[in-house]
């Protein structure tokens, strides 16, 4: 549907306006500035836990190694910012202190993708869209998806492996947030692509920078308190549905 309104709305307001209409129909109510929506993205970045597989990784880690109530805890209050992420990062990999990669070798076999990621990244894939991981999560499985799904680019946390167990270190740079946007400017640029071309797509408080920052922000099923402060809320079960949002026809998906 096309409007027009005097003098212009920012359709970030006129989103927020209608996101109550679209709850009590449990839809998803979007307004894009026409130009915008014309103008067809060149790069898409994604978180990886609860945005492009269907699970929190080290969630599912510490379970194995019986910590995982412990882990959740810590999850949940950095998704909702209320810890800083490195600190809540640290804290959870030192309780994985000891655990044999086969443990994260087996966890791989049994991580599900998002409902749609196959069929959304492949369509991206094949109109020439760029594509990335940057995740807060770690490389051993991000490296994994991104052979899987035939990804562009991935960045995310190394965990520090001696003698096939974990440390509980992780090495480098941690990507957090801030980090994340970064990465996403880095990408943008050494692609020639402006930020105006770019989606961000992620459902933590560490994807708030990158989602902010982008052309087109969406908080994938997001917590309460991240949904209200992106640009933009997708509650859909499945990836496809952002694609239309992008300006994919039926026929395209």
């Amino acid at each position: 549907m096309v409007f027009a309104t005097t003098p212009p709305i920012n359709p970030i307001i006129l989103t927020k306006i209608f996101s109550s209409i679209g709850e009590q129909y449990k839809a998803d109510i979007i307004v894009q500035d026409a130009e915008a929506y014309r103008r067809e993205k060149r790069l898409v970045v994604m978180d990886l836990d609860s945005t492009l597989i269907a699970a929190e990784v080290i969630d599912e880690l510490a379970k194995e190694a019986g910590v995982g109530e412990q882990v959740i805890q810590i999850t949940q209050r950095a998704m909702n910012g209320e810890i800083p992420f490195p600190e809540a990062l640290r804290e959870r990999v030192r309780l994985l202190k000891g655990m044999h990669t086969s443990t994260l070798k087996n966890i791989h076999k049994r991580i599900c993708y998002t409902s749609g990621a196959s069929s959304f990244t492949a369509v991206l894939r094949k109109r020439g869209c760029k594509t990335a991981v940057l995740t807060g999560g770690f490389d051993f499985f991000a490296e994994r998806v991104k052979k899987t799904l035939q990804l562009d680019y991935v960045f995310a946390n190394r965990l520090e492996i001696k003698n096939n167990r974990v440390t509980g270190e992780v090495l480098g740079e941690i990507v957090d947030g801030k980090r994340k946007a970064a990465l996403m400017e880095e990408i943008a640029q050494k692609e020639g692509i402006l930020l105006d071309r770019v989606v961000a797509i992620g459902d933590g408080a560490n994807d708030l920078p990158m989602i902010t920052k982008a052309g087109f922000g969406i908080a994938f099923n997001a917590k309460p308190s991240i949904r209200k402060a992106a640009p933009y809320n997708m509650t859909q079960k499945s990836l496809v549905s952002i694609l239309y949002l992008l300006g994919f026809s039926e026929e395209e998906v």
